[in-house]
């Protein structure tokens, strides 16, 4: 065949292809069905927030209760200014988990709407964006003043046009105010410095766990152990024995400690340490924890810890207001955000105990080093093997879920880095602001690709704790002697392991074999929450740092034993 064609049959093939082209548009879109969700018209005023619906074959829990990884199909959409008596629908062009709209297997569900409030804030940097913003240490989903229908029971056909209407009736009732004991204390304060930055007012505060001997030693003071992480009393602690349950032990025991009640029976006995130990809740408009640094998306929590809430508390409960006495400890988040605070306010902290961190070496962001890989949901080992990355194994090795698929369920929590989720706090915390005032993601949240200068970004501006402190090795390598304790299951659930161990060859390679930073792994097969000791043991190994580390002539006596 030559390279000529005829302009008799180049025109008639010119015809053709339009009326192919002509009859392609004219065909409707596949059928699906598709949702349309009213709010009352006794709602206040418009809403602006993320619309979820979650189409689930069980019905207990509610849906919108076993939204996760591991949770059903479920489908979101923007809504802004949504109208009293209004509706929105939630169709074939929603972000997505577990299935697309088409794809649904046909059969029975329980289906139900949620509508998480947004509240817009005019930021100090002068972005004017809208987040979902609570005072307390809960999820987006769970936040007080949301709105949800009551689960409805369908037939669902995907291939069918059906719309299955839904109304916003119920509302998410305010959490619960904590109960304080004689051995439990609450504070919470407005912080100026956070309410200057969102240009709203913003709260920020902590549970205090007690040593015995308190109240009844009014001129003593006390070492602080500050504990970082997603609970409420420090290491659980609880005089109930209800709790003790065989479930609570058996996790207990996975993690190699024991449970908060037993716990609380070593706290409170007559040879234990006498510490104070604090947990912070600070939870940032992006998660449930702040990540305790200063941020250009969730703002000046590291200031508002140092500057405010510690000092705060210092006074309040007559803790010892020098380094030596202030001790941090965290796992898994908390752990990051321990190391955290120990790396960049050395002159603060005296010691870290650090579990299980999220990444702390970006070239080991769990499985992808950002700042040489391409892709965050792929490993390509040539054009003929490309590999998935799995963000959660076992701990015998077997893939649970990867990267993609949790891009794929925080996409449907929230846009713009607003999910409240994993992936979208390390990019709040670690990235910049966009155009927009939102999060640049590090990573496409469709495609994977990675954006090297978000990559560069987050290494220098000291969230790659490990490049930090190679970076400032001259300075921070004498102050972190004997202070960092680094522990990390060999089998972590999460990968988070390997950061570890690249931030101790650092360690090595910038302060030699004999630096005096102490690394533990637990083996075989241990995961996630592997601790080398129980709660009691930590608490002891930090009573006896504050003692040794001490200035010459202070008096332990107060809070030895």
């Amino acid at each position: 065949m030559g390279m000529g064609m005829g302009v008799g049959m180049y025109r008639t093939l010119v015809v053709l292809l339009s009326l192919l082209l002509g009859l392609g548009a004219a065909i409707p879109a596949a059928a699906q069905p598709s949702f349309a969700v009213t709010l009352p018209s006794t709602e206040e005023g418009p809403v602006t927030g993320r619309l979820i619906v979650v189409a689930a074959r069980a019905h207990d829990p509610e849906p919108r209760l076993q939204i996760g990884i591991t949770g059903p199909p479920a489908f979101g959409v923007d809504v802004e200014g949504l109208r009293p008596g209004g509706t929105a629908v939630v169709g074939g062009a929603a972000d997505s988990f577990a299935a697309n709209l088409s794809e649904l297997p046909p059969g029975d569900y329980q289906v139900q709407a949620l509508l998480i409030r947004y509240t817009q804030v005019s930021r100090a940097d002068g972005h004017r964006i809208w987040v979902p913003i609570s005072n307390r240490r809960v999820f987006s989903t769970m936040m007080e003043g949301n709105l949800y229908s009551r689960p409805v029971a369908v037939t669902i056909d995907p291939a069918g046009s059906q719309r299955i209407a839904l109304a916003l009736t119920e509302r998410v009732p305010a959490t619960p105010e904590r109960v304080e004991t004689d051995w439990i204390k609450h504070v919470r304060i407005r912080s100026d410095i956070l309410s200057r930055f969102w240009g709203r007012d913003m709260y920020i505060g902590a549970s205090v766990l007690l040593p015995r001997g308190f109240a009844e030693n009014p001129g003593a003071r006390y070492p602080a152990v500050y504990v970082f992480g997603h609970g409420d009393a420090p290491f659980g602690f609880t005089t109930d024995p209800a709790t003790n349950t065989p479930r609570a032990q058996a996790a207990a025991q996975d993690a190699n400690v024991r449970t908060g009640y037993e716990f609380a029976q070593e706290w409170m006995a007559d040879g234990f340490p006498r510490m104070v130990a604090i947990t912070f809740e600070i939870p940032s408009p992006y998660f449930v924890e702040s990540y305790s640094l200063n941020s250009a998306n969730n703002g000046p929590y590291g200031d508002a810890i140092t500057r405010e809430l510690m000092p705060h508390l210092e006074r309040t409960f007559r803790l010892i207001q020098q380094p030596y006495g202030r001790i941090v400890e965290g796992a898994s988040t908390g752990g990051w955000e321990a190391l955290a605070m120990q790396v960049h306010y050395p002159e603060l902290i005296g010691g870290a105990w650090v579990f299980n961190p999220d990444p702390i070496d970006f070239t080991r962001y769990q499985l992808a080093n950002i700042y040489e890989d391409e892709n965050m949901f792929t490993l390509r080992v040539n054009d003929w093997n490309v590999r998935e990355r799995p963000f959660r194994r076992s701990r015998e090795g077997q893939p649970v879920f990867d990267v993609r698929q949790l891009a794929r369920l925080e996409a449907v929590l929230g846009s713009r880095g607003r999910s409240f989720y994993q992936l979208g706090i390390w990019q709040a915390t670690h990235g910049p602001v966009g155009a927009d005032g939102y999060p640049v993601p590090l990573f496409d949240p469709r495609t994977g690709v990675i954006d090297r200068e978000v990559a560069h970004y987050m290494r220098d501006n000291g969230y790659d704790l490990s490049a930090h402190v190679r970076r400032h090795w001259d300075r921070l390598g004498p102050q972190l002697r004997g202070r960092i304790n680094l522990f990390a299951g060999e089998m972590d659930d999460f990968y988070l392991n390997l950061a570890v161990y690249q931030f101790e060859s650092m360690v090595r390679e910038v302060g030699g074999a004999e630096y005096p930073m102490r690394f533990e792994y637990g083996r075989p097969k241990k995961g996630h929450n592997w601790h080398h000791t129980d709660w009691a043991g930590v608490v002891r190994e930090m009573a006896e740092h504050v003692r040794r580390t001490a200035p010459p002539g202070e008096d332990v006596s107060d809070w030895n034993y």
